[in-house]
């Protein structure tokens, strides 16, 4: 069992817009130090004219301010150097071809911003106010006037509105049948004004904050070079923001670099923040290359991701000698879930009987104690470690909303009455799991009809029960090698099929596998993006929905969460049901979570004493101490 641990704090996990992979975004935060402000005033009767939104309470902070975590006073200079893994061809991560650069977005604000310690308010950025009625029938920006372009050409609403088309027309695919269906109309008012008219397919909850997500491309530019949002880039989209590209060595390096032109440099909203003026992120094949360079110097900031690495791997000279500092800092958003998800597409892993006796027979207990010095925790939920994951049996509001899928057949009545499901727990002394879980796990075989052939390999209606897991990255074979073991046990033929990343990604694309990995990563708020995540309609060509999951209960429970929940009790308990839902269906076996970031940086890095519970920050508010780095360089360190 996963040990109990505080709830975290909220943040949002924004529908729709967000890239498929994981970017930091630099850019985009205004806010102050201020009293909490209620957000309105009002323009008329049944409208509300502010300087940001929130579905529950009060915004934190007020117009034209600082935000509390940042160091006010933060020098500007310096290079942050870092590390990425594999290789680039690309600088679109919005595309399902080619392999996008890290940081690709470096550059891409939008209308609104998140704040890294208040996790439902979002603040206008590119806008100074958003008007919306009570009904959210619609909601008009006012744009800033000051803003440019990396070019120096100004933002107009006509910009706002062509990005908002172009997600809509060649965006990815699982975003597109949504996005086309969010607005009756997008209107631009004029050169400084933008009203979105929302359709009533959108839930009302999440429309200013859809709206307000959006990012902001120069149209300009994109009609002049003929580019598509769908295909590879080999620059970065024209965008607003404080970086903008400085140089790319293809598979090997980039150097990103400050835009002094910034229109956003003065702004009171941006002090202490955007600190460095480089930033240089060096390629590698795998991490062990990675972590030697990280040693002799050769970049000074690595996030470290292996538990055998950060608790051996850092015995080396700057560190003894001081030059170097490891950090644990608390992860404060949700829980990441990486599992190994079923092809639910492929027929013998239809049957939840097939697929939990394969899941039992993972013994995370003794991976995490052998291979991975118990730095990991099991995911229960797809919300750990929160109070949005499911736990024990549904009380009565909970059983409200799932009652009826379990008269009409689509939940099994198990749901109401038994705990949400939980991983099995094993011994750690041994990898072999216990004699109990493996009769348990062979009579759920049984039952399903597979039998024990001549070789030991379970057969039915005349098919081995094999099992491909594809992988690209070697950093798992040690524990996926131990757990093939064990199904051999069982009677599954399983084995690891190492492929190269371009083939990994066309054949889970093309949905040749049998286990993969995926990591979940769910949001305090969750609404409309959940139906990329598991809705039926998508299933068929996802990057999100990776197991091909169509259940008519999943897709009603989404349907509660987007349009019938209004305070923040209902949603707590429609994601209660859904998450108990899911848990129950079983198309993923659950690895790990890590409740901390591993930071490890040679000591030309500072940050302010307290970080926000929702962000480490590096590219964001940290800075260069020169004086430290000179001190550094003359003592050798790197």
């Amino acid at each position: 069992m996963t040990p109990a641990r505080p709830a975290r704090a909220r943040a949002r996990t924004l529908p729709g817009l967000r890239p498929l992979l994981t970017a930091i975004v630099l850019a985009g935060t205004a806010l102050s130090a201020t009293a909490p402000q209620v957000p309105a005033e009002a323009a008329g009767q049944g409208v509300t004219v502010s300087h940001g939104y929130t579905n529950y309470g009060e915004l934190k902070y007020g117009p034209d301010a600082q935000l509390d975590y940042v160091n006010p006073d933060a020098p500007k200079g310096g290079e942050l150097s870092t590390w990425s893994i594999g290789t680039y061809d690309s600088f679109n991560p919005y595309a399902r071809v080619g392999v996008a650069a890290s940081l690709a977005s470096i550059g891409t604000e939008r209308l609104m911003t998140e704040v890294a310690d208040d996790p439902y308010g979002m603040y206008c950025f590119l806008c100074t106010s958003v008007e919306y009625d009570d009904a959210r029938t619609y909601a008009t920006f006012t744009l800033r006037d000051d803003v440019t372009f990396s070019d120096g050409t100004p933002m107009t609403a006509e910009d706002v509105k062509f990005t908002q088309q172009l997600f809509v027309e060649q965006g990815i695919p699982e975003f597109r049948r949504s996005a086309a269906q969010f607005y009756d109309s997008v209107e631009v008012i004029d050169d400084y004004t933008i009203r979105f008219n929302f359709s009533d397919y959108m839930p009302e909850r999440v429309r200013v904050q859809q709206a307000g997500s959006s990012p902001v491309f120069s149209k300009a530019w994109f009609e002049a070079n003929e580019v598509r949002l769908d295909d590879s880039q080999t620059e970065p989209f024209m965008s607003t923001g404080p970086y903008v590209l400085g140089s790319a060595d293809f598979g090997r390096q980039i150097v990103y670099t400050r835009n002094e032109d910034y229109w956003g440099n003065d702004l009171p909203m941006n002090r202490g923040r955007n600190n460095f003026d480089r930033i240089r992120i060096e390629y590698f094949a795998d991490s062990s290359a990675a972590l030697e360079a990280f040693k002799a110097g050769e970049y000074l900031y690595r996030t470290e991701t292996d538990p055998a690495d950060w608790n051996t791997g850092y015995d080396f000279r700057a560190m003894q000698n001081g030059y170097v500092t490891k950090e644990e800092i608390p992860d404060g958003t949700v829980a990441q879930r990486f599992s190994w998800n079923f092809n639910l597409d492929k027929e013998k892993w239809q049957d939840p009987r097939v697929r939990k006796a394969i899941a039992m027979m993972f013994n995370f207990a003794w991976s995490n104690k052998t291979l991975y010095y118990d730095a990991y925790g099991q995911p229960e939920s797809f919300w750990t470690g929160t109070d949005l994951a499911a736990t024990g049996v549904p009380d009565a509001a909970e059983a409200a909303i799932l009652q009826p899928l379990v008269d009409e057949g689509l939940l099994d009545a198990s749901i109401l009455t038994e705990p949400a499901a939980v991983p099995v727990e094993h011994d750690a002394s041994t990898n072999q799991p216990g004699r109990r879980i493996v009769r348990a796990a062979g009579a759920l075989l049984d039952a399903a009809g597979w039998e024990s052939g001549d070789d030991g390999i379970r057969v039915k209606d005349g098919e081995r029960l094999t099992l491909t897991f594809i992988q690209f990255n070697p950093t798992y074979d040690k524990v996926i090698t131990p757990f093939l073991s064990n199904l051999r046990q069982l009677g599954v033929d399983g084995r690891l099929e190492k492929v190269d990343t371009a083939q990994y990604v066309e054949r889970r694309r093309a949905g040749n596998f049998d286990l993969t990995n995926q990591a979940f990563q769910m949001g305090f708020e969750p609404s409309t993006g959940l139906e990329q995540w598991f809705g039926s309609e998508v299933a068929d060509d996802s990057s999100r929905n990776i197991m091909r999951l169509r259940d008519e209960a999943v897709d009603r429970l989404i349907d509660v969460i987007t349009e019938d929940t209004r305070t923040l009790e209902e949603l707590t308990t429609a994601t209660h049901a859904f998450d108990r839902t899911l848990r129950s269906i079983g198309f993923d076996i659950p690895f790990f979570y890590n409740p901390d970031n591993w930071v490890a940086y040679y000591n030309v890095y500072k940050h302010p004493e307290e970080l926000p519970p929702l962000a480490v920050g590096v590219l964001d508010f940290w800075w260069y101490d020169a004086d430290a780095a000179a001190d550094l360089r003359a003592a050798g360190a790197y």
